[in-house]
């Protein structure tokens, strides 16, 4: 049991004070030297402002539709740490709530939720000893018969007009709940109020005098020291602190930008937009984003890095001309948004990504323009508590998935948006793609912490590599092809004919069983250990749906498309990214424990770096599935191919080594439950007649043996490149590959295209920038004219990049023409 000592304060209904007795006995306290945690029942955004600034902490909301009854206690105990007494404003009249959910999200019902005793506040200025009956109805009327009613344990007069008028009323109570005090009608303590309420504290400027005023005047009318003795009295809370990380489900790895850095998110603050719950920031952050504000009254322009961007609620409408001036961040978020900047919009959001906004008084002013819609005052409030369904898969959301939240707004919609809704809702208000969701529906998402961790995910994707680049793109008509990794010499005549005999077959739906006892024989293994596949491709794409993973794991920079079938599959894969600085060479450690798929090249794709098997056999446990991409393993060695291992799965494909990218041809090797289970999820006959053949006419012991001539022959020629580029002073990653990974410098690509020789761009892999590129081992022939191309590139280098190697100056590469 956890000791809180609290105290909710409600009303028998809206306008009896309570917003200004709650933010008043939290400064009143605080000044008083308590810590104070203040807490609002309800969808609320302005009063917990009120709360935060009364405090110093941040103002919290608990309510049971939004986030879930059971998540009441432990968020009161997260947002309470390090408090010596909580306050917990109501909402409305004591017993209202969800209108015909019987009581459903009132202030009783998470006083009972919460075991918190109830100060009423109750507006004197029209009645007299009717007052008593009002407050001994609401101490003892039990809306449940076999529930209790809540603990009134004492009230706040409010507006009264006299002391002799108070006075009747303290005589009319008697002893039924103790008199706390008596703050009269002239007191002056009212905060001004529009159209969605009260004024946010945020967009006074003088909320901290009055403040101070109502901490005096509350202090000086209230028994504190006997509200404090009545908070103490609060029974013991049964339940842990609610945790951001926890709810998310994250350990130690979270989502990287390509760069390897956290995402940043951009959360719009300033006097325009007040609304957003202290959790959202909390999840953002627990989910790896790195928070910045900005304010979209002042700033020109997003904040430097910028991945993601959380436009929350407030008054767009009340600064509508601030904000249309502001022409340059307009510009700026346009043009984001157009490219694909993740964004969340919620209402007050909604309105500033419209064409325009027309506020209470005077003409439509110019707004962001991303969303084709322009926005008016409504004739009256929207105000409603929604279950709302996603209709498609979109940024937030997948199809069909449900959530709670609310809507509170006077604005419409004046012309509907293209494309999806965002949600199912009733003015179905909204729109939704893959990189952009905006509603006027508010969700609090420590109720569905998911929506904060797509959101990082795909702030941590965004402007990162395009995982759906391969070397053919680079390759083109009249180019020297050094970019596509295929053996560049003659196919053997065996295969060829192979290849051919098998069209004999294709009129008969093909059978693969021959080809995978024939893979068996040639690592050693069990027919029921192999399935054929057309190329690791397909094999990527079924491992993806094999399970929901929780925590899958890609290590990069490694062959983009594993990362490509997780998030298609709808994964939030967490990359590994290794370091350049440690010869991007895998640290076990590295990988979380809670890891339950783990993917990695060997060697890697495009760093040539092979890794030891024992280090990754040792990646295997209980739990957990190790994918080990051998595509260029070609002389076996290291390779973990040839023994049925718990909790591996090797991947080979033919296209490399024999010349046969058109023929899609591939296998896995893995425990006979994980290659049935695959076997299930496979399309029939997706393995090709041709395929088959390929496979069994390489899997021969001839084969293997033309296979290590080439293997041979490939190292020769990739030490053949690397020594040519280390004679040019161009670092390189140490291969046993194919292909060497070198730092040629910015824009020696695309000098090298201009002279006709394409090399595979670095920057699509994660974790490598375009000082990188990847260039495939050819004949010598081949590579002495492309190290040709490179030293004559050298006159027109910007400037050289200094790296320091064994007291030797290496310069990379750096094209100045574009």
């Amino acid at each position: 049991m956890v000791s809180l000592p609290r105290l909710m304060v409600a009303a028998p209904a809206s306008g009896h004070g309570k917003t200004t007795v709650a933010t008043g006995l939290m400064a009143a306290l605080a000044r008083a030297g308590h810590t104070v945690s203040g807490h609002k029942v309800g969808p609320d955004y302005i009063d917990p402002g009120y709360h935060a600034l009364a405090t110093g902490r941040p103002g919290r909301n608990l309510d049971p539709h939004l986030v879930g009854e059971e998540r009441l206690v432990p968020l009161l105990l997260h947002g309470a740490a390090g408090a010596d007494v909580a306050v917990i404003e109501g909402v409305m009249g004591l017993y209202d709530g969800q209108i015909g959910g019987d009581g459903f999200a009132s202030t009783a019902h998470v006083a009972a939720v919460t075991r918190t005793p109830v100060v009423l506040v109750v507006d004197i200025s029209s009645a007299s000893r009717t007052i008593a009956a009002t407050i001994h109805g609401l101490c003892t009327w039990a809306p449940d018969p076999s529930q209790p009613p809540v603990d009134v344990v004492g009230v706040i007069l409010n507006k009264a007009g006299s002391a002799r008028h108070a006075d009747e009323v303290v005589r009319s109570i008697g002893e039924m709940v103790p008199v706390l005090g008596i703050l009269q009608r002239d007191d002056g303590i009212e905060a001004p109020s529009r159209h969605l309420g009260l004024v946010p504290a945020g967009e006074r400027a003088d909320a901290a005098v009055a403040l101070d005023r109502l901490a005096g005047q509350i202090a000086e009318r209230v028994d504190l020291e006997r509200v404090v003795r009545l908070a103490s009295g609060a029974p013991g809370l049964a339940g842990v602190p609610w945790s951001p990380s926890e709810a998310l489900g994250f350990d130690t790895l979270v989502p990287r930008c390509a760069t390897g850095d956290r995402p940043r998110i951009a959360v719009a603050g300033g006097r325009a937009f007040t609304f957003r719950y202290a959790e959202t920031v909390e999840l953002l952050r627990a989910a790896g984003a790195v928070v910045v504000e900005l304010d979209p009254l002042t700033d020109t322009r997003l904040p430097d890095g910028t991945t993601g961007l959380y436009l929350g609620g407030g008054f767009p409408e009340m600064h509508a001309a601030e904000l249309g001036a502001n022409e340059r961040l307009r510009r700026d978020l346009r043009t984001a948004i157009a490219r694909g900047l993740p964004t969340v919009a919620e209402c007050a959001g909604l309105l500033y990504l419209c064409e325009s906004v027309r506020g209470p008084d005077g003409p439509a002013v110019p707004m962001v323009g991303a969303i084709d819609a322009t926005a008016e005052m409504a004739p009256r409030l929207t105000l409603s508590y929604r279950t709302a369904t996603a209709p498609t898969d979109n940024l937030l959301a997948r199809a069909h998935e449900q959530v709670t939240g609310h809507e509170y707004h006077r604005t419409r919609l004046t012309r509907a948006t293209t494309g999806d809704a965002a949600w199912l809702m009733p003015d179905r208000a909204g729109v939704a793609t893959h990189s952009l969701h905006a509603s006027y529906l508010h969700t609090h998402w420590a109720g569905h912490p998911q929506l904060a961790a797509r959101f990082v995910a795909a702030a941590a994707a965004y402007a990162g590599p395009d995982l759906r680049h391969h070397g053919d793109k680079d390759a083109g008509p009249g180019l020297v092809d050094l970019a596509v990794n295929v053996f560049d010499g003659p196919r053997p005549t065996w295969l060829d004919r192979a290849l051919a005999d098998s069209l004999a077959e294709v009129d008969a739906y093909p059978d693969a069983a021959e080809a995978e006892r024939a893979v068996a024989r040639r690592h050693g293994r069990e027919p029921a250990d192999v399935l054929a596949t057309a190329g690791a491709a397909e094999a990527f794409t079924l491992l993806a749906r094999l399970e929901q993973w929780q925590h899958p794991v890609v290590v990069h920079p490694q062959f983009t498309e594993p990362e490509v079938a997780l998030r298609t599959a709808g994964h939030t894969p967490g990359q590994l990214v290794l370091r350049h600085g440690d010869g991007f060479r895998l640290d076990p450690d590295d990988v979380p424990d809670d890891a339950d798929l783990v993917v990695i090249g060997n060697p890697t794709n495009p760093t040539g770096v092979r890794h030891p098997a024992p280090v990754i056999r040792d990646l295997a446990r209980p739990g957990r599935l190790v994918v080990v991409d051998e595509a260029f393993l070609d002389d076996d060695v290291e390779t973990l191919a040839g023994s049925r291992l718990p909790g591996i799965v090797v991947l080979r494909s033919l296209t490399k080594i024999w010349s046969i990218p058109g023929i899609r041809a591939g296998y896995v090797l893995a425990e006979p439950e994980v290659v049935r289970a695959l076997r299930d999820l496979q399309t029939p006959w997706s393995v090709s007649a041709p395929a088959i053949a390929a496979l069994v006419a390489t899997s021969s012991d001839d084969a293997q043996h033309e296979a290590r001539r080439r293997a041979a022959e490939l190292e020769r020629r990739r030490r053949h490149l690397e020594d040519g580029l280390r004679e040019l002073g161009i670092e390189t990653v140490p291969s046993t590959a194919p292909y060497v990974l070198a730092r040629t410098g910015e824009g020696s690509r695309e000098a090298l295209r201009d002279k006709g020789f394409a090399v595979r761009r670095a920057d699509t892999f994660p974790g490598l920038g375009d000082e990188w590129v990847r260039i495939s081992a050819r004949r010598k022939a081949v590579t002495d004219d492309l190290l040709g191309a490179l030293r004559s590139t050298h006159p027109v280098l910007r400037k050289p990049v200094g790296i320091r190697r064994s007291g030797a100056t290496v310069t990379s590469l750096s094209h100045t023409e574009r």
